[in-house]
């Protein structure tokens, strides 16, 4: 790292200062002194708060592992249970009725219900991907993917029979989605007899290219349903339109309403270089001038932004549709710091309090009018926080954003906060840690890998866990996921937030995600996590299925804390030397699977083989399930440390196999020494002792040392 440069009191990366200065505080107008002051001063205020929150996490650990310790072997009684946890504060009062007030919501949040992507900030091509995923093609999504109940394309070029196929189920989807007058989309000739039964969901004709002398070519036609735009494309030329009778080349489905910009589970960030990488990123997405350039079939192509679609309504005025996924930025949480930043007392800066700071700077270059195309039409910022612990670590963080508005001069509530329900003591607390940010709470969601992880850490002491796949059926999962829809949905999120639920995680098994993850809509969320912009058009589909805002009406009934707080604990297990030899090789399989690419090529997300060699795509938190729960078992004594080495080095040799076609791959077999085996090692070995049962300390160390070699 360069040597650092000092602005009020406080040592910074001289590049990363400089991006702050020339391209962020510039175009902005604000005095560079007076901002490095400000932030100086901020730090010196929540750099101390954030310790604290952390000390007190720790407490809190130790209190209930000792009261376990001191229990163990007798059954659980959840009214003791309970009123030790209140006792310690690790259960709050609840905070009585009221509903949330945040405003200046846009409708892709509020209003509209659709697919959302989550990507890696670091990644300049996925971003434009993810962001340029609010339209999809649903003929490419049908003909490419197992989604489409026909045989698969034969070899070589274009195949008729799944072209027929893939065709065939789009006049399905608008026959169900936007039914006609005179009978089926498959009657349609020449574009013409179109006349919806309901004629409002015609919105007029699309324009899309200028192709002179012609000037805007005419494209198709613009249609709405359940809030979602479809459009119906036109091409007498095109490759499929000059083949069809009705002249249709093409289904365009508003897919990925919104996009979260990753700097947190997916990317790996360890230092000033990285960092300056995820901040230039997101500015790029921001002010609308990002691009990237890549080799493809010999050609050099450049990828960026979508512009937006415009079209003529009945009466021959002009509209126009969002071309843009609207972006949400996820900062990390309270615990890591970054050597980025030095503080006056010479520690590093909190990682979380510089993202929400540099991030929200960014992001004011949007809501000050200094961005191509715009990203939130109501003036607002939208960060997602993750892994915060109860309502006190809500509150700092809305008393964090409420300085970083002040610092940069924006209106009260401009950066508005979604809330990553993913920690225990946050579930068991989500009314009060809703209420902590009421006034700008955006989005609510739970996710599965992570609140596991916090689950095995937090009642580590309490017993022998269940196997890993048990968990998804377990009783406090259930409740977990109802409970979280139901709070949400009770102080008033329906219309003015996201609710939302977990990854598909399969990107190569669409069929089994179109049967799948309709149960999200059902269970009341608005949003869903996919992991490709494929999986959003398909998902997409689902949201034509499904009308959630009528579905979250009928629901409201809040499963019992009693429920949540049980622990899945295996109560007389009795495992067979195969099954714990299975269990332990799936962890250590999916854990060197992913670490390998986390510490030696600084892959934060990507498609990684599961122990059955199915693609799965996999981030920081599936470390976190994977390391606790074998902690968990060393712990209790199921298993020994030579039978997880005896697994981590049979699963290193099928890791290997499995990437022996990546050039850039470092093998773990014969590099046992190296940081990514000593980082899998470490990950389960000293599990118990890590905060919260987290990664992030153990993986930024490995990753440092293999970035100094």
């Amino acid at each position: 790292m360069s040597e650092l440069v000092t602005r009020a009191g406080i040592g910074i990366d001289p590049a990363l200062a400089n991006f702050l200065e020339a391209e962020v505080l510039g175009p902005l107008g604000r005095d560079v002194d007076t901002f490095w002051q400000g932030f100086s001063d901020l730090l010196a205020e929540f750099a101390p708060r954030n310790s604290a929150l952390l000390a007190k996490r720790d407490e809190l650990q130790a209190k209930i592992d000792a009261w376990h310790v001191a229990r163990r072997g007798k059954p659980l009684d959840q009214g003791e249970y309970q009123a030790f946890l209140r006792e310690i504060g690790y259960i709050v009062p609840e905070p009585g009725e009221f509903t949330i007030g945040t405003q200046n919501v846009d409708p892709e949040i509020a209003t509209m219900a659709g697919p959302q992507l989550v990507v890696p900030v670091l990644n300049a091509r996925f971003l434009l991907n993810a962001a340029n995923a609010r339209w999809g093609s649903l003929y490419d999504a049908f003909y490419g993917t197992d989604a489409l109940d026909a045989p698969p394309a034969g070899p070589g070029g274009y195949d008729e029979d799944r072209g027929a196929a893939v065709i065939a189920r789009g006049r399905q989807f608008l026959d169900e989605a936007v039914p006609l007058e005179n009978g089926s989309w498959s009657d349609v000739v020449e574009g013409e007899n179109i006349r919806p039964i309901d004629p409002s969901q015609f919105l007029g004709r699309t324009r899309y290219r200028d192709d002179p002398p012609h000037g805007i070519r005419p494209h198709g036609m613009m249609f709405v349903h359940n809030g979602l735009h479809i459009e119906v494309v036109f091409e007498q030329n095109g490759p499929i339109g000059k083949n069809d009778p009705a002249w249709i080349d093409d289904i365009m489905v508003e897919a990925a309403l919104t996009t979260i910009c990753d700097c947190e589970d997916s990317v790996t960030a360890v230092d000033a270089e990285d960092k300056l990488l995820a901040y230039s990123n997101w500015l790029g997405v921001i002010r609308g001038d990002l691009q990237e350039r890549f080799k493809k079939g010999g050609r050099t192509l450049t990828r960026a932004l979508a512009g937006d679609k415009h079209y003529t309504a009945p009466d021959g005025s002009e509209h126009s549709l969002p071309g843009r996924s609207l972006l949400f930025v996820r900062n990390v949480g309270h615990l890591m710091t970054n050597p980025a930043i030095r503080l006056a007392d010479g520690g590093e800066v909190p990682e979380g309090i510089m993202d929400a700071v540099f991030t929200s700077a960014i992001g004011a270059l949007d809501v000050e009018g200094h961005a191509k195309y715009g990203n939130s039409r109501c003036g607002s910022i939208y960060i997602v926080k993750p892994k915060m612990h109860g309502p006190e670590e809500c509150g700092f963080t809305n008393d964090l954003f409420d300085a970083a508005e002040d610092l940069l001069g924006l209106a009260r509530h401009t950066i508005k906060v979604g809330v990553m329900d993913e920690e225990r003591r946050t579930s068991a607390n989500l009314a009060a840690c809703i209420h902590a940010v009421k006034d700008r709470v955006a989005f609510i969601n739970t996710g599965f890998l992570d609140r596991t992880g916090d689950e095995i850490h937090t009642s580590m002491q309490a017993g022998l866990m269940i196997r890993k796949g048990a968990m998804k059926t377990s009783q406090w999962l259930t409740a977990y996921e109802k409970r979280n829809v139901a709070i949400g949905l009770k102080h008033g999120l329906s219309g003015r937030a996201q609710v939302g639920k977990g990854m598909w995680a399969a990107p190569d098994l669409m069929k089994q995600m179109m049967v799948e993850k309709i149960g999200h809509l059902r269970a009341g969320a608005n949003t869903a996590w996919v992991p490709s912009p494929t999986a959003a058009t398909l998902h997409a589909l689902h949201y034509h299925q499904c009308d959630v805002f009528e579905v979250q009406k009928g629901l409201g009934e809040i499963p019992p804390l009693d429920d949540l707080l049980s622990i899945p604990l295996a109560e007389g297990a009795n495992w067979s030397e195969d099954e714990l030899r299975e269990e332990l090789d799936n962890n250590a399989q999916g854990l060197l699977g992913y670490v390998v690419r986390w510490i030696d090529q600084g892959v934060g997300c990507s498609k990684v083989p599961d122990i059955n060699d199915v693609g799965l795509m996999e981030d920081r938190a599936t470390l976190r399930i994977s390391s606790q729960h074998m902690a968990n078992w060393l712990l209790h004594g199921v298993v020994t440390k030579d039978q997880v080495m005896d697994s981590l080095r049979r699963m290193a040799a099928k890791v290997d196999a499995q990437n022996a076609g990546d050039p850039l791959y470092t093998p773990l077999i014969g590099n046992e020494d190296g940081p990514a085996f000593r980082a899998a090692c470490d990950l389960v070995f000293k599990g118990l002792e890590q905060p919260s049962g987290y990664t992030e300390p153990l993986l930024h160390h490995w990753r440092l040392v293999k970035k100094a070699s």
